[in-house]
């Protein structure tokens, strides 16, 4: 089920709106209501779109509810860590890595469709059962509360990726609030605008140019449509799905800070996809060492955590090509350009940055889904952004129709609409804008919505 659509919206997220909240107002219910209220719809929700996979989350709930007690309390716990995380990377590499790594081998392996949401909630439930060994979260008791943090639905599908210990207080205790309930709704509105009205504009702008034979204008029009598309796509959802927990009382971590304003690397990780990065930081570059124990350890360290990552994202070429881009990068800008970087100028830095980010959503791009996103296109793809055919009639065309959106979705990239908006709702009280600015967004979205064919969010599919 998707956020941008007539089901969730007028169906699901009232239905449960109504059985969350009114018992409460008539004092019939707790938290404890709340949260069954909670499990049951996110379990629905789940089943929406994987009925059969239903079961295979709720066995991964029951597991780590078993796993966290004996780990616990048991003498050995590192060999019942060691179990867990096999267990859960086993269960991932089965469903979304076999095929791949069997046809690397050379022979065919039919596996199931990939489960909805897995790469996420496998990574929530080895963060939780990590924690518990590290002693920084108590286990927990009750199966229904840990399947409601693995299985709460405003973060199931795409995250963000939320430690249990981000959320263990507020499973227990937490307080709703019509402040609280506001802002959770601009949120959400402001996520649900960025998807409709800016991520899926771009994204058929780039599926538009991407499938005709390409010029230079043209092929820098697919690229910069698609890193647009991929920015508000994800982050449109990843606020929306801060904006849903908020509602029901819950504190989701950040997961981007506006990652196009970043002037190098390093601070663009630091701002894209926050969680994920976070989780390798602290379960995978940490453990292994971090950058405590020399040039050639922590050169390693990072080609461990950017290989995994590339491959978190999917099972193909394209993804781990695009995480040893990002090893490498990152490897240089660490280990060499550090010494030079605060000479270099801001605007420059900045330039430089941005054409590095474009370049490896080019990589991430040619996954191959289609015959034109195939490998083997992405040589010619990239070849076109320097040679060829300076433009064509339909590129221009195309680009010039679009270049207001493209400057919008520019602007939207910065942190100032988010300032002129608290400037002006804020320091100058103009309290009603808090109310008509989401208001007017969310009617647009509703008609957009109405003349909309089917596009999920892009990663879903990881």
């Amino acid at each position: 089920m998707l956020f941008s659509s007539y089901s969730f919206l007028f169906w699901f997220l009232p239905a449960t709106l109504l059985l969350y909240f009114l018992p409460a107002a008539l004092r019939i219910g707790g938290l404890r209501w709340q949260n069954g209220v909670l499990l049951l719809f996110s379990l629905v929700f789940y089943a929406w779109g994987e009925p059969l996979y239903l079961f295979l989350m709720l066995g991964v709930i029951a597991a780590d509810t078993c796993l966290g007690l004996w780990i616990a309390r048991a003498k050995r716990k590192k060999a019942l860590l060691t179990l867990a995380i096999f267990l859960h990377i086993s269960l991932l590499f089965y469903y979304k890595y076999a095929a791949f790594f069997a046809y690397v081998c050379g022979f065919s392996l039919q596996t199931p469709r990939l489960p909805l949401g897995i790469s996420f909630y496998t990574f929530q439930a080895l963060s939780y059962v990590i924690d518990v060994y590290r002693g920084r979260v108590a286990p927990q008791k009750s199966p229904f509360l840990l399947g409601l943090y693995i299985a709460l639905f405003p973060q199931l599908i795409a995250g963000p990726i939320v430690c249990y210990r981000d959320v263990a207080t507020a499973l227990h205790s937490r307080r709703h609030s019509l402040t609280g309930a506001a802002a959770g709704i601009r949120r959400f509105a402001a996520g649900l605008a960025k998807k409709l009205l800016l991520a899926n504009p771009m994204g058929a702008l780039f599926a538009t140019l991407i499938g005709r034979e390409l010029s230079v204008l043209g092929a820098w029009g697919a690229l910069l449509a698609f890193s647009f598309q991929l920015y508000f796509d994800f982050s449109g959802y990843s606020d929306m799905a801060v904006g849903l927990g908020r509602l029901f009382g819950f504190r989701f971590p950040e997961n981007f800070r506006y990652p196009y304003t970043a002037r190098s690397i390093t601070d663009f990780w630091r701002r894209w996809h926050i969680t994920l990065s976070s989780f390798f930081r602290d379960y995978v570059y940490i453990p292994l060492g971090g950058s405590r124990r020399g040039t050639l350890r922590t050169a390693g360290n990072l080609l461990v955590v950017w290989s995994l990552t590339g491959l978190w994202h999917g099972a193909a070429w394209n993804f781990v090509l695009w995480g040893l881009y990002y090893f490498a990068l990152l490897a240089l800008e660490k280990l060499v350009f550090c010494r030079f970087s605060r000479t270099v100028p801001g605007v420059i830095a900045h330039g430089a940055t941005l054409l590095a980010i474009a370049l490896g959503w080019a990589i991430f791009a040619f996954d191959g889904s289609s015959t034109a996103l195939s490998l083997p296109a992405l040589g010619s793809f990239l070849r076109r952004l320097v040679w060829g055919k300076l433009y064509t009639p339909a590129d221009v065309y195309d680009v010039v129709r679009h270049l207001p959106l493209l400057a919008l979705c520019a602007l939207g990239s910065t942190p100032l609409p988010r300032r002129l908006y608290r400037k002006a709702a804020y320091g100058r009280r103009l309290f009603w804008l808090r109310t008509l600015l989401p208001l007017c967004a969310l009617l647009l979205c509703l008609a957009e919505l109405s003349d909309a064919g089917f596009n999920p969010f892009l990663y879903f599919r990881f």
